[in-house]
């Protein structure tokens, strides 16, 4: 079964990931003054500009290795519905995602487990707790 880059079904809840970093008390002075100056509306507005230029620095970079490992770019859905139509056909998926994978709560962990062979996603993915810590070991 190819990858699906659209939602299947119902929507998944899309929320921005907290990371945290560690900055040099020089470089946190420079950020906030060019915040006060209002280059920037916050400490967060700053770093994902920063982070934004940084990718788009490297564009052609990313577009061929997300062409070259066949990822899908974006958002993937998954519903026990799509499990089960992948089941049925006697497959297993090996899920390559940049951006964000989810999976609705009526999936069970035995469904994800007879069709999932692997799961790679480099950005985010969401699942009940139960699914997450039965699918960790196929998790590249």
């Amino acid at each position: 079964m190819p990858a699906r880059s659209a939602t299947l079904s119902a929507s998944p809840r899309i929320t921005d990931e907290k990371i945290t970093i560690n900055l040099g008390v020089v470089d946190l002075g420079q950020v906030d003054l060019l915040v006060q100056e209002g280059f920037y509306a916050n400490r967060s507005d700053f770093i994902r500009t920063a982070i934004r230029n940084q990718i788009g620095s490297h564009q052609e970079v990313l577009k061929e290795v997300v062409a070259r490992r066949t990822l899908v770019l974006g958002i993937q859905h998954f519903t026990a519905a799509d499990l089960k139509a992948v089941q049925k056909a006697r497959r297993m998926l090996d899920i390559r995602v940049l951006g964000l994978t989810s999976f609705a709560d009526d999936i069970t962990p035995e469904l994800a487990l007879a069709t999932i062979r692997s799961l790679s996603v480099l950005g985010a993915w969401h699942a009940r707790p139960a699914l997450r810590a039965a699918l960790a070991p196929r998790l590249r």
